[in-house]
Parts: structure tokens; C-alpha cells; sequence
């Protein structure tokens, strides 16, 4: 038998003040808004674990109180100013978060356990924050004889993105073993949330806004504004569908394994090595050399937000010429020309989207931005993972999933994330029907890992 409690955690003598917002507080809670409120916790930033063999739930509970006294994004709320132009930051100095816990009988098996916790998990991560109201975090424990057998924190994404969380939890994990709070402090000295916001406001923050954007500007000039030639009664790729679109999952353990002997090998980040087959497969199914892709930045090159909790993600452009030859050498140009792209990622997402307005009201020819690249992969550690995607490959296969349909999104040729679980790499994709059937997606998702796997072979001695 299950029964649920509610526990409260007091939070007191914590920092406080207020500010604006920083871009990627703004950024994100823009496109949350503009969402209808069913659809906004798909953009929760949430993780689930079993912690076996378990942990004191008092030693649980402390930890998660130090983590809000190390990272004022967990106590900030969001205020829109009164003239509805701005967005501000409040830090709340005291106030309380409360656990949701379910108590299980003390010889509840594993597999019980696991069910407990992720209908618990998708309760708390199915609902949005108010984030003028209430503080970005839930959290979820599922208790069996004094011990927290599983773990559930759900976030608003105003709070953090995929590289803020993985932070967190690894905080979060030291401190419930014991390591003093003092000591997590003083090994990492992350910069909090206003105090990006002052950097965001000085002179040399403005000057690096205006550089990103400058640079953006340019490739949104200079890349082609149309990838996928014109379908039926579309005149521009990603717009005007009326159906659902299609959600894949396709999980390979061989991939999980390839994608880091050809990053080795061609000394490249992994991220550029499924970076290049995404291009080259889009360039394919386009029938083109080309492609351009819009990439997801956890963004942490600027010295204090490495460790940072809170959301720095950006969009960088990428327009990969030549993505139809040797793949290794696709992969080498897609390493150097993501780094560059990702340090011109960090800038003010409605500054830009006002340049961009204003220069498609006086028809200036911009860059397809309608296929959209994210790798969340080893941003949550201890073996923590997002429960939302199918968990196929266990048995060493490559497996395909249709978990879902989504709503129609303006603007989106697809989406492919880039996911990781103990046992495969998974790469999730969501498409737009009238220009991607699911044929098409298929043929997307087979051939970057067919690419890879070609690369990896080929490399072995």
C-alpha cells in the first residue's frame, strides 16, 4: 500500500535581491508564455533516479536545503515590469519548499518502487510554474523504511538548462553523502543569476551582446533561406501544416559506443561527430551539398558560469557547406566551425528578434532556421536521466519508437535531440509531416547512425 504526505523544507537567511532578467531567464520564459498553458511543461527541465540502496530521508531532506542556499536560482521568481516591456528577477531571501513524498511498505520490490516513482515523476513534471508565484523547483521522494529509495526534481526552465542541471544534481549528490556545504562552495564559484545580469548590463557585456549578434546577423545574410524545396501547398519549409507532428525515437547501443571512438579519431567532440551526420543527412534528404542547422548552446565559455545553475542557453547558426563528402572530413570542418559558432551564442535573444523583424518587413532573404540541433547527452550524472523517452536497446539492437504527436509548430522543419541512457545513444525527432513523412524520418534517423557507424569501422585497425 502507498501512501502520500507532503513535507516542508524552511529556507531562511538565504541571499536575496532583484534585477533584471538575464537573457536566458528571458529567452525562455518568452517562449514558455507564448505557449497555451497545456503545452508549457514540455519545456520543464526534469530527471528522475532510483537511489539504491537508499538514503536517510533526513540526510535527503538537508541536502536538498544546502542546494538552495548554494544557487539562488532555486528561490528566484520572475515579474513581468508594469509596463509589460521588461522582466525582472526576484530573489527570495526566505520561504519554503515543499517535498511530495509516497511511502511504500518497507519489503516493496524494486520494480514497485520504480512505479511509484514515475507516476510521482510525471505528476510533478506534468504540471508548468507560475514563476511570478512560486519558486522553479518540485521535488519527489519515494520512501520504504526510513530510506529514499527514488528521487524526482522537476525545474522550470527559466531556472535552468540541460548543462545547469547536471550541476545541480552533482551537488545535490555530494551533499547527501555527507560532503559539508562549505566544501561544495569553495570548490566551484558559480556566478549567480543577478550577477550575470549586472555583466549582461556593463559596458562589457553589451559590447559582447552587439558582437554575438553581429555575427549572427551575418550568417542569417549569408546562408540559404530555404533547405527542402516546397511540398505540396507549403512555399517555405516548416510553416502552414495543419497535422501533428510525428515524434521518433530511435536508440542504438552501437552508437552509444561508435560516436566516441570517431570523435577520438578525428579529434573532435562527440557533439560535432552526430553534428555532421545530422548535416549530412539533412543535405541529403534536401537534396543538397549544404545544410544549415540551428544549434541548442548550453553556453559556459565565460569564466564563472562553467558551474553555473541557471539557464545560459543560446541558439548558434550553422551553415555546413560540403556536407556530402568524406565523412571523417565533414566531421573535422563541423568541429572547428561549431566552436566557433558556440562562442557568438551568448547574446540578447529579443534584441535579435527584433533585428530579424525588422529585416524581413523589408524582405531581406534570411537563413532557413527551421531544422534545430540539441545534444543532452552527460548533463545529468550519477545515472540520472529524463524518464520521457522510450528506453529501448537493452538487448543490443537498434529500436525505433513513435511515443507521441505534438502539436503543430510554426516555424520548425525538426528538432533532433540527442539523448543518452546506461545502455544506448538515443536520438529523438520531431518533424513536421508535410515536409518529413515518416518515411523520411526514418531514412533521417537510420542513416546518421549508419554515417557513424561506417566511420567507426572504418577506423578499426
Amino acid at each position: 500500500m502507498t501512501t502520500s504526505r507532503q513535507l516542508e523544507i524552511r529556507f531562511a537567511d538565504g541571499r536575496s535581491g532583484s534585477g533584471p532578467a538575464t537573457w536566458g531567464q528571458r529567452a525562455i520564459w518568452d517562449i514558455v508564455n507564448r505557449l497555451a498553458p497545456a503545452d508549457r511543461p514540455r519545456y520543464n527541465i526534469a530527471t528522475a533516479a532510483p537511489l539504491d540502496p537508499g538514503l536517510p530521508l533526513p540526510a535527503v531532506l538537508d541536502a536538498l536545503g544546502h542546494l538552495l542556499h548554494l544557487h539562488d536560482s532555486l528561490h528566484t521568481r520572475l515579474l513581468p515590469e508594469p509596463d509589460g516591456t521588461g522582466l525582472r528577477q526576484h530573489v527570495d531571501p526566505a520561504g519554503r519548499l515543499t517535498v511530495h513524498v509516497r511511502d511504500c511498505a518497507a519489503d516493496a520490490g524494486r520494480d514497485e518502487l520504480g512505479a511509484v516513482g514515475g507516476a510521482l515523476h510525471e505528476e510533478l513534471a506534468g504540471r508548468p510554474f507560475d514563476c511570478a508565484t512560486e519558486w522553479p523547483i518540485r521535488a519527489g521522494l519515494v520512501v520504504a523504511d526510513g530510506l529514499a529509495r527514488h528521487i524526482s526534481l522537476v525545474l522550470s526552465h527559466t531556472a535552468v538548462d540541460g548543462t545547469g542541471m547536471g550541476r545541480l544534481v552533482r551537488d545535490l549528490s555530494e551533499l547527501a553523502v555527507g560532503t559539508a556545504p562549505d566544501a561544495v562552495r569553495a570548490a566551484r564559484s558559480p556566478r549567480q543569476p543577478l550577477e550575470e545580469a549586472a555583466f549582461q548590463t556593463s559596458e562589457r557585456g553589451l559590447k559582447r551582446d552587439a558582437n554575438a549578434r553581429a555575427h549572427t546577423l551575418r550568417k542569417l545574410r549569408s546562408a540559404p533561406p530555404r533547405l527542402f524545396p516546397p511540398n505540396g501547398a507549403h512555399t517555405r519549409a516548416g510553416t502552414g501544416s495543419t497535422e501533428r507532428f510525428p515524434n521518433a525515437v530511435l536508440s542504438s547501443p552501437a552508437l552509444l559506443r561508435a560516436v566516441d571512438t570517431v570523435a577520438a579519431a578525428h579529434r573532435a567532440g562527440s557533439s560535432a561527430v552526430l553534428l555532421a551526420a545530422a548535416a549530412a543527412m539533412t543535405a541529403r534528404l534536401a537534396g543538397r551539398s549544404d545544410a544549415v542547422l540551428q544549434v541548442v548552446v548550453n553556453n559556459r565559455f565565460l569564466s564563472g558560469l562553467t558551474d553555473a545553475v541557471s539557464v545560459v542557453a543560446g541558439d548558434a547558426l550553422l551553415h555546413l557547406p560540403d556536407v556530402d563528402g568524406e565523412f571523417g572530413e565533414v566531421v573535422r570542418r563541423t568541429h572547428a566551425a561549431s566552436i566557433a559558432a558556440y562562442r557568438h551564442a551568448y547574446y540578447d535573444r529579443r534584441l535579435l528578434d527584433a533585428e530579424v523583424e525588422r529585416l524581413t518587413a523589408e524582405q531581406v532573404p534570411l537563413a532557413d532556421r527551421s531544422c534545430v540541433f540539441n545534444d543532452t547527452r552527460e548533463l545529468l550524472p550519477s545515472g540520472l536521466a529524463a524518464q520521457s523517452a522510450p528506453t529501448g536497446g537493452e538487448d543490443g539492437r537498434t529500436t525505433l519508437d513513435w511515443p507521441v504527436d505534438f502539436d503543430p509548430r510554426p516555424g520548425l522543419t525538426y528538432a533532433l535531440d540527442a539523448l543518452s541512457t546506461p545502455t544506448a545513444l538515443q536520438l529523438a525527432m520531431t518533424a513536421d509531416p508535410a515536409v518529413l513523412p515518416r518515411p523520411a524520418m526514418e531514412r533521417f534517423l537510420y542513416g546518421v547512425e549508419e554515417l557513424v557507424l561506417t566511420e567507426e569501422r572504418a577506423l578499426r585497425p
